[in-house]
């Protein structure tokens, strides 16, 4: 059938996380809400090696995912993402370096904008984007879910403590 997106749910340290696939890839990893869109199919076993790289990486075995991925968004905001898909493991970047590498330097909160609607959590690694002065800054996740994954990754240091 195509077109169809498959689902499912998966329980993580950082919470319930909904996982999503296309013919083409990985479509969505979203922080379970609850909300199903219409016309997903729920199927644990198309899901299953997305889930089991997910599991790798949350153990510490896995540093990089090699899963295709479905990105859906403007060009823009896939420029953005793919941007964030080499910030290298336990590192972090500002939302002005992804503007800058992007080649738009003064495209900061736009990037900030298209962070937020990045649909693929964790694997695109919003997470790993700070705000210039270090500090932590918003996350669909929450902030506290931001954390843990850079503790995970041992990229805090402790001006975060």
């Amino acid at each position: 059938m195509p077109g169809t997106i498959y689902y499912s749910r998966i329980d993580s340290p950082v919470g319930p996380l909904l996982l999503a696939i296309s013919d083409r890839g990985l479509v969505a990893l979203e922080f379970d809400r609850g909300n199903i869109p219409a016309g997903w199919v729920e199927s644990a076993g198309k899901t299953a090696p997305y889930a089991s790289q997910l599991e790798e990486y949350f153990s510490g075995r896995r540093r990089c995912f090699d899963l295709p991925l479905d990105l859906r968004g403007t060009d823009f905001q896939k420029r953005c993402w793919r941007e964030l898909l080499k910030i290298p493991y336990g590192q972090t970047r500002s939302y002005a370096d992804i503007a800058r590498a992007i080649g738009n330097p003064s495209a900061v909160r736009a990037v900030g904008l298209a962070n937020g609607q990045n649909p693929i959590a964790i694997v695109v690694p919003c997470h790993r984007v700070i705000g210039s002065d270090g500090s932590l800054t918003g996350y669909g996740g929450g902030l506290e879910t931001k954390r843990k994954l850079l503790e995970l990754e041992g990229a805090l240091s402790a001006s975060f403590v």
